[in-house]
């Protein structure tokens, strides 16, 4: 079982690195980077190409732990109760599995189990999975059965840093920073989502989106998936080389830059620059 990349995500050499030793060593791997460099994609490529099962579990501001594992509808159960309903006999007819008991209970093949955004939730969320994490088991209360896990699961968390991680927590996992492409490698996954484009069109794109993620003071710098968004639009527009080399980005705002610039601080940042470069003219 080894993750070599697929042809519809672009993985260097570190990252597949990183997987692998995370399989090997049967340790969540905890991923890191900025917002649009492919984290979340990454559990779905690598279900992909293993053969594997996919199960995600979005985390929330109000996601807590225990609901990753089961959840207890007691209300349910005392509504039918109160109509006479024969299913209130059996208090399993009342328990929802969570993502962590579903991973626990894949017995043909490993599945990989996405813990996505782990940062959006309490501080404490982490910790409540420590046990989890390590014994890769749990106990069900109302029923006093203990769910184990017939295969470690393979676990991906994703993090964007909103919130520091527990000590306990991060020594469970194995660690990897997905650092933001380069040129050569962004132009690698344009060609993966763009075949054929236009390589004049995709050198200019890559120069203005390189310098727009540059400009000093800029509060939201744009991602790759906003690179493509861009692109998308480029070639929707039939915009050409000539028409975007019309504009110096470092002055001016670049065309279609809605796909780029999402906030208004940073499209009046680059309004500012442009009026500035008027004044030196």
């Amino acid at each position: 079982m080894k993750f070599t990349g697929t042809k519809d995500y672009v993985a260097t050499d570190d990252l597949k690195v990183a997987v692998n030793a995370s399989i090997v060593l049967e340790r969540p791997l905890l991923i890191k980077g900025e917002p649009g460099t492919g984290k979340t994609v990454l559990a779905e490529e690598v279900a992909k190409a293993l053969n594997a099962p996919l199960l995600t579990w979005h985390i929330k501001s109000t996601t807590k732990a225990q609901q990753g594992l089961y959840e207890y509808d007691a209300v349910s159960r005392l509504r039918d109760s109160q109509l006479g309903d024969a299913r209130v006999s059996d208090i399993k007819n009342y328990i929802k599995r969570g993502k962590l008991w579903e991973a626990f209970a894949a017995e043909q093949q490993r599945p990989v189990l996405l813990i996505d955004e782990i940062d959006k939730a309490d501080i404490e969320f982490p910790n409540d999975l420590l046990l989890e994490l390590d014994r890769m088991e749990f106990h069900v209360y109302e029923t006093g059965e203990t769910i184990k896990a017939k295969q470690r699961p393979i676990m991906m968390i994703t993090s964007n840093n909103e919130k520091e991680l527990p000590d306990a927590f991060l020594r469970r996992c194995f660690f990897h920073y997905i650092k933001f492409p380069d040129a050569d490698t962004m132009g690698r996954i344009v060609d993966v989502h763009f075949p054929g484009i236009k390589k004049r069109l995709v050198e200019e794109a890559l120069r203005i989106f390189f310098e727009v993620r540059e400009v000093p003071g800029l509060k939201k710098k744009p991602s790759t998936s906003e690179l493509l968004d861009w692109l998308k639009l480029l070639l929707n527009e039939d915009m050409s080389v000539e028409q975007l080399r019309e504009r110096d980005p470092r002055k001016l705002i670049p065309p279609l830059h809605g796909a780029l610039l999402k906030n208004e601080q940073d499209v009046h940042l680059f309004e500012r620059l442009a009026f500035l470069s008027r004044r030196e003219v």
